[in-house]
């Protein structure tokens, strides 16, 4: 299992665990009886209990062909549409807890999505997903073709996550937040805050810290009233984001 790196649109390197060969393919098969599953259920609907079979005698090979796709049209469709719904999962990655991603650090999109559906035709059906297989192995990023043309890859959510992993901050009942702009920020803009200045304190790099306070202060309109300790401003500026956004 290979690190990934990922930097985001604001440049701040986010480190990552590519899924493993046998991660991506217990959620192929997992996807794999799903459709089959599907597959059985409309063949027992439609053609043992309706008898739909009997109905098609009389028409073209054209039109049997047509009813035929539009009965097992979700199965082909399966993977793009849930992966599109759900952000880069399909029920096979839910249960195995991985997930698509961009590597330039943006939210995979339909396009992205479509392209990967695209290229399964080369990377898994053709050869049986031999170049797939190969593709994943030998590239530094973990992608089969899809993915390469893409600019995607699939990360495990399986990591351990505590609290300080997270945006979130440890804060009491009695908590008394100082900063109400913070709600202008997003959860993705404090994760970033929060992994930077993690980095920073650990480096004790102050240079980046007191960018990261200025930054801070130009999109929200804050300004920093812990008597100038940069550190203590960015603890409170978590701290006050958590507290507004458990209680909105």
């Amino acid at each position: 299992m290979s690190e990934l790196s990922i930097n985001t649109t604001q440049n701040v390197k986010i480190n990552f665990k590519s899924a493993s060969v046998g991660e991506r393919i217990g959620a192929y098969f997992l996807d794999l009886i799903i459709k089959i599953a599907y597959g059985i259920v409309i063949s027992m609907i439609f053609f043992y209990w309706l008898n739909i079979d009997r109905l098609m005698v009389n028409l073209d090979n054209w039109s049997r062909v047509s009813i035929i796709l539009f009965l097992y049209f979700p199965i082909i469709i399966y993977s793009i549409t849930l992966e599109s719904i759900f952000e880069g999962q399909t029920i096979g990655k839910k249960l195995t807890k991985i997930k698509v991603v961009k590597i330039d650090g943006y939210q995979a999109g339909f396009g992205d999505y479509l392209m990967r559906w695209f290229f399964r035709l080369v990377d898994i059906s053709i050869f049986s997903g031999i170049i797939a297989l190969i593709s994943v192995i030998s590239s530094k990023k973990s992608q089969r073709l899809g993915d390469m043309v893409a600019g995607t890859s699939v990360i495990t959510l399986k990591n351990k996550i505590n609290i300080s992993h997270t945006i979130l901050e440890e804060i009491g009942e009695a908590y008394v937040p100082t900063y109400p702009l913070v709600i202008k920020l997003s959860d993705n803009d404090m994760r970033i805050i929060k992994e930077t200045f993690q980095r920073a304190e650990a480096k004790n790099d102050y240079e980046i810290i007191y960018k990261l306070v200025s930054k801070i202060e130009n999109v929200t309109g804050i300004k920093n009233q812990s008597t100038g300790n940069p550190t203590d401003f960015i603890r409170t500026v978590l701290k006050d984001y958590n507290f507004y956004t458990q209680n909105m």
